[in-house]
């Protein structure tokens, strides 16, 4: 049951018998120049249209900005820092709590908003109510290795093709090509730059190490439109399983 689709009646009787909320947290943000600005708030959303039927949940609106400031640079990126983005989403929760909700499905699309999210769940903790964080892309490549992927890799861009074709342009794909700091430090991922076979983190602007925007191990172009149906499929069974266990804990 959508929040913005039923009347305050109908969310005063939900909470009369649930105190289970999912809200869905995504970004606008450079996903490479070949897929969608909105790829981190798209996936979340369709996962929700492939478990609504299926779940006793209350689902609230998508939040769809996000904590992105490493590629601000981007056009089109907006980020709400952490700050914002943490401002925003407690402000939701405390909202959702005077109603009488106690536990909270955050169903994510987008890294930066994990250590906010996190931050979050503790304090719900503090509460004596419940927090649960699931990032679907790291849910997808546990559910099968060969999902895995990385920022506008592979994973996501064949994702955002099940959702929509017309949001990705292969022919714009551009290999990944890092900005190393140093010949003894070359660049290893996001964040992170290779010490004698160690990662070590040197957080930077993604401009600043891949010019394009995206980085990963899944190339872009091996993206397809079955391997996101698969995975967004998939990935949606484990999560209405997962759902309807976690609102039945007691509180």
């Amino acid at each position: 049951m959508r929040l913005a689709h039923v009347s305050w009646k109908t969310a005063e009787e939900y909470f009369k018998n649930n105190d289970t909320v999912l809200i869905a947290t995504g970004s606008i943000e450079c996903h490479g120049v070949h897929t969608a600005l909105g790829t981190d708030t798209l996936v979340p959303d369709k996962l929700i249209e492939l478990i609504e039927d299926e779940v006793n949940v209350l689902i609230a609106p998508t939040v769809p900005y996000g904590a992105c400031d490493s590629l601000r640079e981007y056009p089109g990126t907006i980020s709400l820092s952490d700050d914002g983005f943490y401002d925003l989403v407690k402000r939701i929760v405390m909202g959702f709590k005077k109603h009488g909700a106690k536990k909270f499905i955050f169903l994510n699309g987008h890294g930066g908003n994990v250590g906010m999210l996190k931050r979050i769940c503790l304090e719900l903790d503090d509460d004596h109510c419940l927090g649960t964080i699931i990032n679907w892309w790291l849910l997808a490549g546990k559910l099968n290795p060969k999902w895995s992927g990385g920022h506008g890799g592979a994973q996501e861009t064949s994702a955002v093709m099940a959702i929509n074709e017309d949001f990705v342009n292969l022919s714009k794909v551009v290999d990944l090509s890092f900005k190393d700091i140093s010949e003894t430090l070359p660049q290893h991922g996001f964040y992170d730059v290779l010490f004698k076979g160690q990662e070590m983190m040197v957080p930077r602007k993604i401009s600043h190490i891949a010019e394009d925007g995206w980085i990963g191990p899944d190339h872009p172009s091996r993206a397809t439109v079955k391997w996101g149906q698969e995975m967004l499929t998939e990935t949606a069974l484990f999560i209405i399983d997962y759902i309807e266990t976690f609102r039945m804990i007691e509180i």
